[in-house]
């Protein structure tokens, strides 16, 4: 065992202790007694940002390899041995990183901390060809479901590609493309797992009705002997100019039941000051019934029957704040432009007000709140802060970074960023009955002839 830290006070009286194997898996460990369940959250520092042009969808594709098996644990063992246990579990994909996590009944801990161990450590020998094809075809069958045949799927990542430049490590989203998912081999995958999956690599937390010690020696005796390994290259740099510059615009014709306004703002980096800023800023645009945007377009002008407005965090590159406006009935999409500018000019003008502040702060610490609430969500939270800031502890102490931003910092960053020149927009304009109509006719074409179109990235 390496050197161990001692619990540091909190906010909210909740506390963590921070440990770290030989092997260099850093360990997080915050005990709550209130029920008796227990969480395990695995974070890899690894994401789509860390993956090369030609072989997005890896990182995804390889979350999705975690659960075919490993040399104890067969199939879909991994599963079936959680859920037999009165478990739930899960594992999810982002730009920054790749997490697994299991909630369990406590007496069941020691389970969970073993199966995460073998597929870390062993996941290698039961790693072929077939378990390969087979999760090749449930990733394309998600992004099937998830983003190519469902009304505005491709959205995000229409906006990403445009928000980030070519080459850029954030141009392309988690999903990937078809063409790359077809072309990534089964010795791709496994030189991405001797190069991530390492102990030095990933931080563990385990939250909730524990006893420290004994935790500690379950993962000292399951992963202590697995090998780190160095041969990890950081992410590309992810740095941008402040602002876009200009306008970036693409109008999309589909199959959409409504108009729609998408954009993204280039927003300050999560972990900043500013960034908690435009948090604010974006909460009471457009953070529910009560923000501005909201009463402006659904329940004054009734231009909208949806609008919203929020802040996508990234640590390694320009956070994005994400506006979705959906129109109502035949309005055209520049009266809902022109409206929206007119909130962010005048919002840049004259910052929020007193009650405004009051109510989006609250609600940023309720949010804060019902994360931490969960022992899940705590877990996920300490190894966000462990893998991208570095320290754990800041999870604990987030709200308070939130509740210290003023009325004028909220003012000062919808002023620099919140305007046309730094963003990018996506208009849906649905199809005509006669598109549709030739669209469909494509679309049975195709079936019958058993052609299927790639996507691009």
């Amino acid at each position: 065992m390496g050197d161990t830290a001692t619990a540091r006070a909190a906010s909210g009286g909740l506390t963590a202790t921070e440990h770290r194997l030989a092997n260099g898996l850093r360990v997080v460990l915050s005990e709550d007694h209130l029920t008796p369940v227990a969480a395990v959250c695995l974070w890899y520092d690894v994401g789509s940002r860390h993956e090369v042009k030609g072989r997005t969808g890896l990182a995804h594709l390889f979350e999705h390899l975690m659960f075919q098996g490993s040399a104890q644990v067969k199939g879909n063992g991994h599963f079936e041995l959680v859920q037999g246990a009165g478990g739930s579990l899960n594992g999810t994909t982002s730009f920054e990183r790749t997490n697994y996590f299991e909630t369990m009944p406590a007496h069941q801990l020691e389970l969970a901390l073993w199966l995460e161990a073998d597929r870390m450590g062993t996941l290698l020998t039961a790693l072929d060809d077939e378990s390969m094809e087979n999760q090749r075809d449930v990733v394309k069958n998600e992004r099937r479901q998830r983003y190519d045949n469902v009304p505005y799927g491709t959205a995000f990542e229409k906006l990403t590609a445009l928000a980030y430049p070519e080459g850029h490590p954030y141009h392309h989203t988690p999903i990937g493309s078809m063409a790359d998912l077809d072309a990534a081999t089964l010795e791709d995958a496994r030189q991405f797992f001797r190069t991530y999956y390492a102990p030095n690599n990933a931080v563990l937390s385990v939250v909730g009705d524990i006893d420290p010690e004994q935790t500690l020696a379950w993962i000292e005796k399951y992963f202590g002997s697995i090998p780190g390994h160095d041969g990890k290259q950081p992410p590309r740099d992810g740095s941008l100019p402040d602002t876009i510059g200009t306008e970036l615009r693409e109008v999309v014709r589909e199959e959409v039941p409504a108009r729609a306004l998408m954009a993204a703002y280039r927003l300050p980096e999560d972990g900043t000051r500013a960034a908690d800023a435009a948090d604010v800023a974006l909460t009471v645009l457009g953070g529910g019934e009560s923000s501005r945007l909201y009463n402006r377009l659904v329940r004054r002008d009734r231009s909208a029957v949806a609008a919203g407005f929020g802040l996508l965090r990234l640590a390694g590159a320009p956070s994005l704040g994400w506006l979705d406006v959906k129109a109502s009935g035949d309005v055209e999409i520049p009266a809902i432009e022109a409206a929206v500018d007119d909130e962010l000019a005048r919002f840049a003008a004259e910052g929020p007000t007193a009650e405004e502040m009051e109510r989006a702060q609250a609600q940023l610490e309720r949010e804060w709140l019902d994360r931490l609430g969960t022992v899940a969500g705590r877990a996920d939270e300490l190894c966000r802060y462990a893998v991208l800031f570095g320290d754990p502890q800041l999870a604990l102490s987030a709200v308070g970074r939130v509740l210290d931003v003023t009325a004028d910092e909220v003012r000062q960053a919808a002023a620099e960023r919140l305007c046309p020149d730094n963003r990018a927009v996506l208009v849906y304009e649905p199809l005509t009955p006669e598109e549709a109509e030739h669209a469909e006719h494509a679309e049975n074409t195709d079936a019958a002839t058993g052609e299927e179109a790639a996507a691009s990235e």
